[in-house]
């Protein structure tokens, strides 16, 4: 089974430098293609015997006519370079929680997790549905919940991740990471099974991009916890869960 913490610091690393410090691969390639182009042509003009004149009269020439368009050629070049690595540090950090497969993530309570993990918005927003499922329930592992288990899937009855806080409570997780606000049909739902069919003594909906004001109305008349876009960032950004929605030294 993939240990999920092997890829922890490759999500916080830089973009520019490996984890080990090496050049980022792609960017190696870039830098290494056009140091060959480079080569190439001092080579080729060598061979026919104009080699001075390329550096006098092409490069110089090129630099001293337009100094300006040189300027943003060099300035662009660069930025396109950050901007890629960037894009390909990101992608790899998603990817982890992307294709995390089902049978590895149901183990994964077998699994530590670093006690500073923590989870920028937009890699949550480009993981899988199950990917964020997970990503929620090694939240749990790093807030010292215990048995944090990913149950998410067809015929779950509304439970993504269960978990038993220190005082032997039931938490009972519904992950929503809908690219609008979960609105109150999936709120009722949730309250159907929940307490009645689970047991939840803490049951919480955990939704990406918020609820609308009758799915809050409806949570707040029965009872039930809703972790929107706000209180989503300050747990994945490091916040534990009770503080969170204010329930550290309270039962429901």
């Amino acid at each position: 089974m993939t240990d999920p913490t092997q890829f922890t610091s490759s999500r916080n690393g830089g973009v520019v430098f490996d984890e080990d410090g090496s050049l980022d691969p792609t960017l190696k390639f870039l830098l290494s293609a056009v140091l060959v182009l480079a080569v190439g042509k001092m080579i080729w003009e060598w061979l026919t015997e104009d080699v001075s004149r390329w550096i006098t009269d092409d490069v110089w020439g090129l630099i001293t006519g337009h100094p300006w368009w040189t300027g943003f050629a060099v300035a662009g070049g660069l930025a396109a370079l950050i901007a890629l690595g960037a894009i390909l540090s990101f992608r790899s950090g998603a990817s982890v929680y992307a294709g995390y497969d089902d049978a590895c993530a149901a183990q994964s309570d077998n699994v530590g997790e670093p006690e500073g993990l923590t989870f920028r918005m937009r890699e949550l927003a480009a993981m899988s549905a199950t990917g964020f499922e997970q990503a929620c329930a090694d939240l749990l592992t790093r807030d010292g919940f215990l048995r944090p288990v990913r149950v998410g899937g067809a015929g779950d009855l509304g439970v993504d991740v269960s978990a038993h806080d220190g005082e032997g409570r039931l938490l009972i997780l519904q992950c929503k990471q809908y690219q609008n606000p979960v609105g109150s049909g999936h709120v009722q739902k949730f309250n159907g099974t929940a307490r009645p069919h689970h047991g939840a003594d803490i049951p919480v909906m955990v939704a990406l991009n918020g609820f609308t004001q009758p799915a809050v109305d409806f949570a707040q008349h029965h009872r039930l916890i809703l972790v929107g876009r706000p209180e989503l960032k300050k747990w994945a950004h490091g916040q534990h869960l009770y503080d969170v929605i204010g329930l550290q030294n309270a039962a429901l």
